[in-house]
Order: structure tokens, then C-alpha cells, then sequence
């Protein structure tokens, strides 16, 4: 029987053929729903001032009782708030931890709490496990959830459509602008920092009383932002004028401190909202260890339960808090600087608003919630009325009420015949026949009917109310004066003119002492002191290297280095470490981070860009220029200056010429050298100039360098390579002084 032949199958033959998706279609079907989501639903917050997890976290909290009940286990609200925000128990945590009292991350925190719960300004101070920390709601959450059970916000269902949660909270305040916002969503983030809440309040009473009041009238009110950690803000008026009108800026913030005079220490005792300690105490450390902070013998952590010093930092006996104080200001978090970013989310669009923008909208919202909450209230009391109404309608005959129920033979025809007989509606009617039989007499009535004046005065107040949008504002302005009264605070933080704050000084980590500077034709560079210089060891170099620059000198100025890339680079000389003889030094294109094949040229320490100096210039072509300072000066210092000079041909050596000419050996690759003045070299105004002949050159000879202190090298005949006048063919080099 022949052999049937194994037919494989391709497992892809069956697959549809791909098709292609357009960029556009991907991102609008798959990004946008995803972006959406992030800004809408996660990271952005409303106008009650939370973002989502927040508001399902308080909301959870409130319907567990513990708005007035005891505290309860951590765990036990996480797993209860998972019902409404199914995204982790660690994340539902972090977001409780941040609302506590004892995190110290808000003015009025939201969760009264027991336990290790961390602090916002330390990162190491770490929270403890939510099944060993308690907690349960602050008192002052009774003005987040004011009239929530009178329909004054919109519910919506959960994720899994097994309860429903509201989709904002009804406060009674400007939460907004209370409590403190970070957020970073899909292609927009917020940043919103806290404000007093009596300033605020007093702030919304005015817009409350006036809708035109000013942005300058704000700001007398509530005159900048306040932090739970204290600190100072440098205040400057028309920067945070520009914040409250756009939202957007900036502003300096800087600790608080003391200085221990019978301890000769230092005491930070607040810091900025958004610095921690740990990053001033190593920035600190670092600082010593560098020799920045040499005043500093010992820097630790203080922080203790009482909430007094943060961090103490002792002083050797000589040294001055004032300028260490400097020091500290201008290199650690001390100082910070906290970028404003007022965006939320109104009525389900992202916006940016200012501050003054920001209560018109939180007025509109709370009117809005008042609004429906008295509606709530009017519908309640004239159903109430309507009751009392139909059971005033049987005190007229009890006995006739009474004998209807008993003749009816059947239940259901109770309501019918009552509401037939007293011409009640059938609401009245059910109302009375559940009226128990001993209840059934004129001295129950009586007391009952009796709210009926208390009922029709509410309700025609009520009305009023809802009639009249200045009679609803003045309850919102009687409440706001309530809460600032009750919950008010001093300001946390206080404001300091920035004018009249000190800056440091430019040279506050400068120290000045004398050494020798060495630049070698190889492109390495070394500051050595003159102790150093001094001694007996030999200046160790790259073989085949040689010295090109030398000048003993001191740590105050600047150096100049040219390069063959026609640039010119500006450092401090303070920017180099001190080294020894025997130390090869730093290689400067490296350390400048210079351009690929740039090597170094020419190397001078200057004090200042001098007008009437030069810089001589010597190309490959055997040309040279004098260009004057003048065409370097800025008016700021440039580290880097591009097209220093002409690029038509490449330089090979420069030299800053400074009230005096220079003596400038040159040489070439075929073995000649001069010796001119650096007065010879005719000046040019231009960077760009090519310059004028120098040295004039042999076929497929170019010129090799221009030095200034090899000219002892020379030996006793060198009178034959000086010249005056250019150009100039120079004399011949013998061999030793061509290989110096």
C-alpha cells in the first residue's frame, strides 16, 4: 500500500490579512479615551478642590459612620473605599496618609489619626502599615458633606453599579483654593497651593458682596498663599498679582531659622512646602565634604515630637552665621521657588483659571448645591403641609373618620373613602388611615395641626429664597463668616518684602590664594599652589609635551582659551583643582567639553575683558591678525564665543596682548623661525579679517605654532631670527631648537 503523503498545514493561512490603521485613527480611538480619562478622572481637580480618590476616600469614611463615631483600623477603610475606587489598596493609602493630621501635608487636614502616618517634609520618615495606624473623619468635614442627603450634588453609580457616589462634594468653603493640589495628567498638570482659609472666605464674602471687585482687592484680602510647614515667601506684589489673575507664575520661598548664640549654632526650624530635610542635611554634607562649608563642624537631624527644630547645624568657633546662612540659602532647598499651575476641572473641561476666576466658579457651584438643597428642604415641608392639611380636614368630624374605617369592609377601599368623604387626596387619606386609634382624637390633632403656621412660614421663606439670588448669596456669606470664625488660623507663612531680602554675594564660596597657572602644548592644564611650585619636583608632562603658558598669579580671575576652532571658551580659575608638579593636570578640551578634534591654541588669565587689549592670531597660511577686545565684549559673560576669528584658514596659535607688545616666536613645518613684536601684526576691527601676511612659507610648508616662552630656548644666536618687518621668510632652526 503506498505511503499517503503528510500534507502540513500553515497555521496562518486562515488569518484575516492585516489591515493598516491610520496614526490618526489610533490615536483618536485608542490615546484619547486613555488622556481623557487622566485628565478628567484621575489627575485634575473640581471645583469642590478634590480629585476622585480623594472625594471616594472622604465619601466612603462618611458613610461608615465615622464622621462622629470612634476612629477605625486603616485597613478597615481601605478595603471599604475599594468599593468605589477599585485601582489598589497602596494607592488608596497614600492618598489617606496625605489627609491626615498627623502628615502635616494640609492647613485643615480632613482625617483625624492615630498611628505613624510620615510627614511631608521628610521622605524617610516613612508611614506606617494601614492594619497598625486608626483613623476617622476631622470634625471640620461637617462642611464637606453639608446637605448631601438633600440632593445637593449628583450621584452616579460605582464601577460595578452596586451603589452610587457623588460627583462632588458639597463644601461649604472654597476648598479649591484650602487645600493644596499636585497633579500630573496627559499633556497638562496642576499645581495649586493652599491659601488661608479666613482670608479666603473673607475674599469670596467680597466678590459675594461686589462681582466687580478687583484682582488688587483680592489680594489685600488674601495677600498670598500659606503653607502647613511655615516658611517665609519673598513677596513680590505684581508677580503674585500676575498669579491670581492667570493662574499661572512663580514665587521664592525660604526657610525659617535662628541662630543658637550660646550654642554658636544654627536652627532651621520651617521649610519650604515642596523641600525635605534629608535633601538639605546631604546637600549640606556634600558641601563640607567639598570644602564649600568649612564653617560647619556637625549637621543633624533635630526633629522631634514637640514639631521644633528641624535641623541644627553647629559652627566652628571663627565662623560667621551670616555668611554661612548665605551659603546655605544659595546651594540647598532652603530656598525654593513653587511654580504656580491653577488647573482643574469645571463642569467637565480642563481650564486654567485665575484666583478670581476661581471663586466666581466656586460661587456659581455653591449656589447651585444651596439651591437644591432648599428645594429639597420646600419639597419636604410642603408634603409635611399637605399631610397636615388632610388631618385638619377630620378634626371637623373624628366620630365620621372613624366610622368610614370601621364600615369599610374591605382594606383597600379605606383611602378611597376616606379621601371621598373628607374630599382629601389620596396621599391625606393613606396619611390618616395609618394614623394609630389612640392617636385618633381632637388632642393629637391639635398639637399636630399646630405646625402648620411654623410649615407656611418656611416654606414661603424658602421660596423667597430661591426667588431671590441676594438672599441666597447672603446665606452663602453667613456661612463663609461662620466657618472663619469657628476653623479661621493665624498665617502659617509669613511675607517678606523681596526687595528688602539680601542677596548673596556672587563669590560666597570664593576663596583667594596664590599659585601658578601651567597651560602644555598638548592641551593639558594645572593650577598648582605656589608651596607646590616651589618644591623640588620636576613639572611631569605627556612625552613630547612642552609648557606653552606659565604665570604665577592668584585664584581671583579668569582664563581665556583659544582654540584652532576659531572659539574662544571663558572659566574661572577658581573651576580647576589644585595639583602638583607631579600631577599631569586636567586636558582641557575634555573638561570644556569642547568640540570634537578642538584642541587649544593660546591660554591667558585675565581679570577683566580690557577694550583696548588684543588677541594675536596666526593661521596655517602663515597670515596674522590683531583683532582688539573690543570685538569680544558682552554684556554678559559668555562662557563660549563662537567665530572669534577667520575660518578661511586654521589657526594654530593665539596670544592675548596686554598694554605691552608681546614677543611672538613663530615657526613653520619646514624648519624656519622669527621673532617679531606682536605690535608688527597691523589691527583689524573685524573678526571675520583673514589678516595680512606674517611668514612667508616654501611650497607644502605651513605655519607649525606661535610661542611666547621658548625663546631662551633659542640659544645665543637668536638676534638671527628677530625681525622688523613683515612678512618674513625667518632663519633656519637647528635641530634642538626645533624639537623644544
Amino acid at each position: 500500500m503506498a505511503k499517503k503523503k503528510k500534507i502540513e498545514e500553515n497555521p496562518k493561512q486562515n488569518e484575516a490579512p492585516a489591515t493598516l490603521q491610520p496614526i490618526t485613527e489610533t490615536l483618536e480611538k485608542n490615546y484619547m479615551p486613555y488622556a481623557m480619562s487622566v485628565i478628567i478622572s484621575r489627575a485634575l481637580p473640581e471645583i469642590d478642590g478634590f480629585k476622585p480618590a480623594h472625594r471616594k476616600l472622604l465619601y466612603t469614611m462618611f458613610k461608615m459612620g465615622l464622621l462622629t463615631g470612634a476612629r477605625t483600623k486603616s485597613a478597615n477603610i481601605v478595603g471599604q473605599t475599594m468599593h468605589l475606587n477599585p485601582h489598589g489598596d497602596a494607592s488608596i493609602y497614600e492618598t489617606m496618609v496625605r489627609l491626615t493630621r498627623s502628615n502635616g501635608a494640609l492647613l485643615h487636614p480632613f482625617v483625624d489619626s492615630k498611628g505613624s502616618f510620615g510627614k511631608v517634609f521628610s521622605r524617610d520618615m516613612a508611614y506606617a502599615a494601614s492594619r497598625y495606624t486608626e483613623a476617622k473623619l476631622d470634625t471640620f468635614c461637617n462642611e464637606l458633606f453639608s446637605g448631601i442627603d438633600k440632593d445637593a450634588v449628583d450621584f452616579i453609580p460605582n464601577y460595578d453599579n452596586t451603589t452610587t457616589e457623588p460627583t462632588l462634594l458639597p463644601t461649604t468653603f472654597p476648598n479649591i483654593l484650602v487645600s493644596p493640589n499636585l497633579g500630573i495628567a496627559v499633556s497638562m498638570a496642576c499645581n495649586i497651593c493652599s491659601f488661608n482659609l479666613a482670608e479666603v472666605c473673607a475674599a469670596t464674602v467680597a466678590l459675594l458682596k461686589n462681582p466687580k471687585t478687583t484682582v488688587d482687592r483680592i489680594l489685600e484680602l488674601m495677600p498670598a498663599p500659606d503653607f502647613p510647614t511655615g516658611a517665609s515667601i519673598l513677596y513680590d506684589r505684581e508677580k503674585m498679582k500676575k498669579i491670581y489673575e492667570t493662574g499661572d507664575g512663580s514665587f521664592t520661598v525660604r526657610a525659617r531659622y535662628e541662630y543658637d548664640k550660646a550654642n554658636h549654632a544654627i536652627n532651621i526650624l520651617e521649610i519650604p512646602y515642596n523641600a525635605c530635610i534629608e535633601a538639605i542635611i546631604k546637600k549640606t554634607t556634600e558641601m563640607i565634604k567639598a570644602g564649600k562649608l568649612r564653617e560647619i563642624s556637625d549637621v543633624r537631624d533635630a526633629v522631634d515630637l514637640n514639631g521644633g527644630k528641624l535641623i541644627v547645624m553647629d559652627l566652628k568657633k571663627d565662623a560667621d552665621p551670616d555668611l554661612v546662612i548665605q551659603k546655605l540659602i544659595s546651594s540647598t532647598e532652603m530656598q525654593k521657588s513653587f511654580d504656580c499651575n491653577f488647573n482643574m476641572i469645571i463642569e467637565g473641561r480642563p481650564m486654567q483659571l485665575g484666583v478670581k476666576e476661581i471663586l466666581g466658579e466656586w460661587i456659581r457651584f455653591r449656589m447651585n448645591c444651596l439651591s437644591r438643597e432648599y428645594a429639597f428642604d420646600l419639597g419636604k415641608k410642603e408634603d409635611k403641609l399637605h399631610l397636615l392639611m388632610g388631618l385638619a380636614a377630620i378634626l371637623v368630624d373624628i366620630d365620621k373618620a372613624i366610622k368610614i374605617i370601621r364600615n369599610t369592609e374591605k382594606e383597600e377601599d379605606v383611602v378611597p373613602n376616606l379621601s371621598a368623604g373628607f374630599h382629601i387626596t389620596k396621599v391625606q387619606a393613606e396619611y390618616i388611615a395609618e394614623i394609630k386609634l389612640r392617636h385618633l382624637n381632637r388632642e393629637y390633632i391639635l398639637k399636630r395641626i399646630e405646625e402648620i403656621k411654623g410649615l407656611e412660614a418656611d416654606i414661603a421663606e424658602l421660596r423667597e429664597i430661591l426667588k431671590d439670588e441676594i438672599k441666597l448669596k447672603g446665606r452663602i456669606i453667613t456661612q463663609l463668616q461662620q466657618i472663619a470664625k469657628k476653623y479661621g488660623k493665624p498665617r502659617m507663612t509669613d511675607l517678606i518684602e523681596a526687595e528688602a531680602v539680601q542677596k548673596p554675594d556672587k563669590d560666597i564660596f570664593f576663596e583667594n590664594y596664590n599659585c601658578r597657572l601651567v597651560m602644555t602644548y598638548g592641551g593639558y592644564f594645572k593650577k598648582i599652589s605656589l608651596q607646590s611650585s616651589r618644591s623640588a619636583e620636576e613639572q611631569k608632562l605627556k612625552e613630547g609635551d612642552f609648557i606653552v603658558y606659565q604665570e604665577d598669579t592668584d585664584n581671583r580671575g579668569d582664563l581665556l582659551f583659544f582654540t584652532d576652532k576659531s572659539q574662544i571658551y571663558r572659566v574661572k580659575v577658581d573651576d580647576f583643582e589644585l595639583c602638583k608638579n607631579s600631577s599631569m593636570g586636567e586636558y582641557v578640551p575634555r573638561k570644556l567639553g569642547m568640540d570634537e578634534d578642538e584642541h587649544v591654541i593660546g591660554c591667558k588669565m585675565i581679570y577683566d575683558l580690557v577694550p583696548e587689549h588684543h588677541v594675536v592670531y596666526l593661521f596655517e597660511n602663515g597670515k596674522g591678525v590683531r583683532i582688539p577686545v573690543s570685538a569680544y565684549v558682552t554684556k554678559s559673560k559668555r562662557k563660549k564665543i563662537s567665530g572669534a576669528c577667520s575660518s578661511a584658514s586654521r589657526p594654530v596659535g593665539a596670544v592675548y596682548e596686554g598694554d605691552k607688545p608681546t614677543t611672538l616666536l613663530i615657526r613653520s613645518t619646514g624648519g624656519r623661525a622669527m621673532m617679531i613684536k606682536s605690535n608688527l601684526i597691523p589691527e583689524k576691527t573685524t573678526r571675520t579679517s583673514s589678516g595680512v601676511q606674517v611668514m612667508k612659507l616654501g611650497k607644502k610648508n605651513d605655519l607649525l605654532d606661535l610661542a611666547t616662552d621658548q625663546v631662551a630656548l633659542l640659544g645665543a644666536d637668536s638676534a638671527k631670527y628677530k625681525k622688523s618687518s613683515i612678512p618674513s621668510s625667518g632663519a633656519q632652526l637647528d635641530q634642538l631648537a626645533f624639537e623644544f
